[in-house]
């Protein structure tokens, strides 16, 4: 008798391999195979759809997913499917392809998910608001829309303006003893029985507006209250050629230089004077700037008086004074250091002809 006796092999059509499901355990026939197999692409077909019509993968996806299910369930050692050995198959570690089948799963999983979620964030990022510094930029109309809150420039101050203000100027200032023409020239606003030409000469340096100076001896003279009254004399003002009379506005000192050579002094009271032996009309810049006493705060009459009396002395009017009290003093009255004399008193006056 013998001690080992071997065991019949079944025949290959009842034998079982691994790949069933069941870790390479015997129990599933192989004629069982093809009908599992085919359900298991059913199902994978029908998992695949159902995940293509959620997540929009396209059909492709889902049938290759369905060929991969059948071949994980088809038996590799199939009959006609080897090389055509009769011997039984070798034997395959059935944790291996249970790992297989694992993955391929995972993978599809990830990419079903992967898939979903780009579609939600598609259909979601379309109606993305606006970050807070997109909603608070202004648009183009509403920048425009905005007033400029620049300041309009200021008006330039009026020749009566700039005629009522005081300007600062000391009492005993001195400067070089030359001059500066004012340039440009001015022509008589009427005609007249006789026509006087002047030109304005202002001392080098003195800190005044050369240009008022000379509009307001033009205007002044120009005026029917003054010597053109009634159209006896009009005066024009040139900046070239001979003039009859040269009208200077200078210093206190430089004044009283000119003045002392026609034998006027000028330095008591600080006034100005027709330096007759010169061309001169001497004008004192301090009673210009800042007036007398006797005129208070009204500085721009004061300004036509001294134009009207040194050059009222230039054509040949002396001193007189008001005789009556409460009377207009004459414009050749010394206004300057006085309005009262002899217990009357006087009231200013700038003018030769006043309208009252």
């Amino acid at each position: 008798m013998d001690l080992f006796t071997p065991r019949p092999k079944a025949p290959l059509a009842s034998r079982a391999f691994a790949g069933d499901g069941t870790d390479g355990e015997e129990g599933t026939h192989g004629r069982d195979a093809p009908r599992e197999a085919g359900n298991a692409a059913d199902t994978a077909k029908t998992a695949s759809a159902g995940n293509a019509a959620h997540t929009g993968t396209a059909p492709s996806t889902a049938a290759g997913e369905a060929r991969r299910s059948r071949e994980a369930a088809a038996p590799d050692d199939a009959p006609g499917a080897g090389d055509g050995a009769s011997g039984p198959p070798a034997p395959r570690s059935g944790s291996g392809g249970h790992r297989g089948r694992l993955v391929v799963g995972a993978c599809a999983a990830a990419l079903t998910l992967g898939l979903a979620v780009a579609v939600s964030g598609q259909s979601h990022g379309e109606s993305a608001p606006l970050d807070a510094k997109t909603q608070a930029a202004p648009s183009v109309d509403a920048k425009r829309s905005v007033p400029s809150e620049r300041p309009s420039p200021a008006a330039p101050p009026t020749y009566d303006e700039l005629m009522g203000r005081t300007y600062p100027l000391a009492a005993d200032a001195k400067g070089p003893g030359t001059f500066t023409t004012v340039p440009g020239s001015a022509r008589a606003p009427r005609q007249g029985a006789q026509l006087l030409s002047y030109r304005v000469d202002v001392e080098d340096g003195l800190k005044l507006d050369a240009q008022l100076f000379a509009d307001a001896v033009q205007k002044t003279l120009n005026d029917d209250r003054s010597w053109a009254h009634q159209g006896q004399r009009a005066f024009q003002r040139i900046s070239t050629g001979q003039p009859d009379f040269v009208v200077t506005l200078a210093n206190p000192g430089t004044t009283a230089d000119w003045c002392a050579k026609s034998g006027l002094d000028t330095t008591v009271d600080n006034v100005s004077c027709d330096s007759a032996a010169t061309p001169r009309v001497m004008i004192n810049a301090y009673r210009w700037a800042q007036g007398s006493p006797t005129y208070g705060d009204a500085i721009h009459p004061y300004r036509q008086m001294l134009v009207n009396h040194e050059v009222g002395h230039r054509l040949g009017h002396n001193h007189v004074s008001c005789t009556r009290d409460g009377q207009l003093a004459p414009v050749m009255q010394q206004q300057t250091k006085f309005l009262d004399h002899d217990g009357i008193t006087c009231l200013p006056n700038p003018w030769p002809y006043p309208k009252n």
